[in-house]
C-alpha cells in the first residue's frame, strides 16, 4: 500500500481552491469542479480537497474542525507573515515547542484549523 492523499472537506468550493491554490501557494496538480475534488502538490502524497453535497450530514461534520495536517516550511515566521499579511487567519503566531520546532495553527475559509511545522 502506498498513501496517496490526505483529504480535506470543504463547503466553500472556489473559495477553498483559491486559498489553497492562490493563497497558501501550492501547486494545483488535478481540479475538477463538476464533481468537487482538487489535488494539491505537497512534495509527495497530494494534498486533496473535497467539495462536500448538499445534505452529507457525515460530511458536514469533517467540516470546520482541526484536521491534524502539518504544512512543514523551511522559514516559519516569513511564511506566517505572509500569509498573515495575504489575509490568513491565525490562531496564534508560530510557537516553540520543548521538541525544539515551531508550529502556528491557521483556518482555511471553511474554519478548517491547518499546522504549520517549523
Amino acid at each position: 500500500m502506498q498513501l496517496y492523499a490526505v483529504r480535506l472537506f470543504v463547503r466553500q468550493w472556489p473559495e477553498a481552491c483559491t486559498f489553497y491554490g492562490d493563497t497558501l501557494g501550492l501547486p494545483e496538480r488535478f481540479r475538477n469542479d463538476e464533481i468537487g475534488w482538487a489535488e494539491y502538490d505537497v512534495g509527495g502524497p497530494c494534498f486533496g480537497v473535497e467539495r462536500v453535497r448538499p445534505g452529507d450530514t457525515e460530511g458536514e461534520a469533517l467540516v470546520g474542525r482541526f484536521v491534524g495536517v502539518s504544512l512543514r516550511v523551511d522559514d516559519i515566521d516569513s511564511v506566517y507573515k505572509s500569509l498573515s499579511d495575504k489575509g490568513v487567519l491565525f490562531v496564534a503566531p508560530p510557537e516553540k515547542q520543548d521538541w525544539g520546532g515551531s508550529l502556528a495553527h491557521f483556518q482555511d475559509p471553511d474554519a478548517n484549523v491547518l499546522t504549520l511545522l517549523g
